[in-house]
């Protein structure tokens, strides 16, 4: 599979331009206040449930998840960021976190100050109006997967992951053909959907025995997109890809 190449930082201005295009100042201005990019290791936490973060996270490259901790000690992984989200722009208002962010995959990200953010904010405020979107298209993301992880059986389920995913990596260049690169265990996925290791493994063989796809640990090749986007009643409206800016 073959993915465009670009820029890491212009994942996210590919994607911010569809809410407000910034001209070249609120280009700049924004990549100023950015901290140099840094690595994280999957599995490590980068922001603690109940932390009070200083700044806000824009995922690079890498898979992140948004986890909620119970005090038990189980999980639930509430969203998944891809490359181009800012994975917590919410922190930026909020108190206090009520969820982690952990890395899923080896991760390269950045971060805005908040500070600095707010300053961002009022001296460009187009520029601030089309970050908004991208909290708003993330409150969009979450509304619908409080329906499919509890209206849909396994197979949906699963099914809508993967369409959601290509989608989204498609729109920032990561993925094309069919095909895109997962990096998560059974485990993970099965945190993401609201089901058991084992169960995951009985569902991912089920959609290869209907040559929907050819899932590997980190690949996924959609081998039918019809017969998956049927199965997983999939539409993708509330992913928010239209341009939204005003004419």
């Amino acid at each position: 599979m073959r993915v465009e190449t670009v820029a890491p930082i212009d994942r996210f201005f590919r994607r911010l331009v569809r809410y407000g295009p910034p001209d070249a100042e609120e280009r700049a201005a924004l990549q100023a206040i950015l901290t140099p990019p840094r690595t994280v290791a999957a599995g490590e936490t980068m922001i603690r449930q109940f932390d009070k973060p200083q700044a806000s996270t824009l995922l690079l490259d890498g898979l992140v998840g948004r986890v909620v901790t119970l005090s038990g000690g189980s999980q639930q992984i509430t969203a998944l960021q891809v490359p181009g989200d800012f994975v917590d722009l919410h922190a930026f208002l909020l108190a206090r976190m009520d969820h982690s962010v952990v890395a899923l995959t080896d991760t390269l990200v950045t971060t805005a100050p908040h500070r600095a953010l707010r300053s961002l904010m009022d001296r460009y405020p187009r520029l601030g109006r089309a970050l908004w979107y991208l909290t708003l298209v993330d409150a969009s993301i979450h509304r619908h997967w409080l329906t499919v992880v509890g209206r849909r059986q396994a197979t949906g389920r699963a099914a809508h992951l993967l369409c959601e995913l290509y989608v989204r990596l498609q729109d920032v260049g990561l993925a094309r053909d069919g095909a895109f690169t997962l990096g998560l265990t059974q485990a993970e996925v099965g945190d993401v959907l609201s089901l058991s290791a084992v169960h995951v493994n009985r569902v991912v063989q089920e959609l290869r025995a209907r040559g929907l796809v050819a899932w590997d640990r980190r690949q996924v090749v959609i081998r039918d997109w019809d017969g998956l986007c049927a199965l997983a009643e999939f539409e993708p409206t509330y992913l928010q890809l239209e341009d939204q800016t005003e004419t």
